[in-house]
């Protein structure tokens, strides 16, 4: 049976990629852009194959309006993929508190949203996949993206929750764990923050300027492999609960298990001891 999915964000990067994949499975794309023009291009190139909204996550009313017309135009939901977010570089004491709301808004509360307003389709069908798009920087944290780790650990402790919450329902749960995939993440996707301090140069410093010179278009990740594996994914009986993508995540994920493991091994007696 053909699958509706819901992808946040497909004008580019992976969003657009997975769009586009989906559309070739034969599965059918409900998919949204910011901007009004790119609705209607969208809409006027993939009739039958796909249907685009005008919708920010972080905008409430937006998500409920698009959840509305998707219940009334199609009836069901099969596929959500909340693929919308913003990348953040800065040391801590950088970054603004209002930067990181900013971050928070789209990364975490945007997703929540969208979230939100899908479970109550997937629960009276009980059936439903949700792919949540975290990133690698979700399991291990590094100097300069320490805002955007936030972001994204936060993404996956609710969703990691969620999983558990609707697997009765007969709802399954994704997080996807990117790691640099050769998009516009690392260009004009990131926001840097405006405060910059001289004793982080060496750190953070050096990791802003990599980001931007060195790994922008330079990333070992193809998002259109990455997507085809996640259409594969969706078809799935069983589907895993986290889905590392590229070999440089597989080897920083490793090493956060390994640096957790390291530490329980060390302290274990300790933690032991700590109760009546």
């Amino acid at each position: 049976m053909q699958k509706i999915w819901f992808i946040t964000g497909i004008s580019s990067g992976l969003g657009k990629s997975l769009a586009e994949k989906v559309m070739e499975s034969g599965d059918f794309v409900i998919g949204t852009f910011r901007q009004a023009a790119q609705v209607e291009a969208f809409n006027q190139q993939n009739e039958g194959r796909g249907f685009a909204l005008q919708m920010e996550v972080s905008k409430q009313e937006e998500v409920k309006n698009a959840f509305k017309v998707i219940e009334e135009k199609f009836g069901r939901l099969d596929v959500l993929v909340n693929n919308a977010g913003i990348g953040f570089l800065g040391a801590i004491e950088e970054a603004s508190v209002a930067e990181a709301k900013d971050i928070f808004e789209t990364n975490v509360f945007g997703a929540l949203q969208v979230t939100q307003a899908a479970l109550p389709i997937f629960r009276k069908q009980r059936s439903g996949h949700l792919f949540q798009i975290s990133s690698g920087a979700g399991m291990k944290a590094s100097a300069g993206f320490g805002i955007y780790n936030a972001s994204k650990f936060a993404l996956e402790g609710f969703s990691e929750a969620l999983a558990d919450e609707v697997k009765p329902l007969g709802i399954t749960v994704t997080i996807v764990e990117p790691g640099p995939f050769r998009t516009q993440f690392a260009g004009t996707s990131i926001k840097q923050a405006d405060n910059q301090i001289e004793d982080y140069a060496a750190t953070v410093g050096v990791f802003r300027k990599r980001m931007v010179e060195v790994v922008n278009q330079n990333q070992e990740g193809d998002p259109n492999k990455a997507a085809k594996i996640m259409v594969e994914v969706a078809r799935l009986e069983n589907p895993p609960l986290r889905l590392p993508l590229g070999k440089i995540v597989l080897n920083a994920i490793q090493a956060k298990l390994d640096s957790v493991q390291k530490d329980l091994n060390e302290w274990k007696e300790v933690a032991a001891s700590a109760v009546f």
